[in-house]
């Protein structure tokens, strides 16, 4: 019994080094330093970044093509530039497009990439209108509980922090909701961790936080210490258990 006692103890000492919760993620110390939220007041659209990919048209004559849909005669509407290809945007910043060669583009919002581009290319065509989208953003949502973790496409350029975690299901059961990580990363390769509570009404303002390609939206579980000590101890009491049965019974045959 005294071994008993000593492993049970044992086993709240490994509590402390995550023995228990071994599948806990990006955790954090008590002090650490956590990036200042954006102000979510201000609408913040979403910025082009590396790893984009990018699908644009551009029509001349400021789009005369989109609006003149009565028109049998084509002759007349104006140059067209559209297709199915993609455009990278590379690990520099820059872009590979049709007849501009690279062009920086990753810090710009759709909109000022879209003005962007129709100034280029009005040295070559005539009132350029562009028509642009990136199709591969997305945000990685961990709702705070095994298994449950979802990829989301950011298909709205002001896609929120409440939004994407609406599309993953909500905040798990077991879930924080006064511990949401936000992590980003910054210009300088490195990330940015910013700190959500959205347990209080007060949180919805830190909720519409705009999502920026490859976020990662982390819910803290809840560390399940005493089941979790259950299950891991049950084995070895059974096996204590059984052992001490048979040295009683063999004991008292010896008698």
């Amino acid at each position: 019994m005294r071994k008993l006692l000593y492993l049970f103890g044992l086993s709240l000492f490994f509590t402390s080094c995550g023995w228990l919760n071994p599948s806990i993620m990006l955790k954090t110390n008590k002090d650490y330093k956590y990036s200042q939220n954006p102000d979510s007041s201000k609408a913040l659209d979403y910025k082009i970044s590396s790893n984009d990919i990018l699908e644009f048209s551009m029509y001349s004559n400021d789009g005369f093509k989109l609006v003149d849909l009565t028109s049998l005669n084509t002759s007349n509407m104006g140059y067209r530039f559209e297709s199915n290809i993609q455009y990278l945007v590379e690990s520099d910043g820059n872009a590979k497009l049709p007849v501009l060669g690279k062009i920086k583009l990753s810090g710009y919002t759709i909109r000022e990439a879209e003005s962007l581009l129709e100034e280029k290319y009005a040295s070559f065509y005539v009132r350029p209108y562009v028509i642009m989208s990136v199709s591969n953003k997305r945000v990685i949502v961990f709702p705070g509980s095994a298994g449950d973790a979802k990829v989301i496409p950011l298909i709205n350029n002001n896609t929120t922090l409440i939004e994407a975690l609406a599309l993953a299901g909500g905040i798990a059961d077991d879930g924080k909701a006064k511990m949401v990580k936000l992590i980003r990363q910054s210009p300088d390769n490195k990330h940015d961790v910013f700190l959500i509570d959205l347990s209080k009404i007060e949180g919805i303002k830190q909720g519409t936080m705009v999502l920026q390609a490859n976020d990662i939206i982390y819910v803290e579980p809840r560390r399940k210490y005493a089941s979790r000590l259950t299950q891991e101890i049950a084995p070895i009491v059974s096996i204590f258990t059984s052992v001490f049965v048979l040295f009683t019974y063999t004991k008292a045959i010896s008698k």
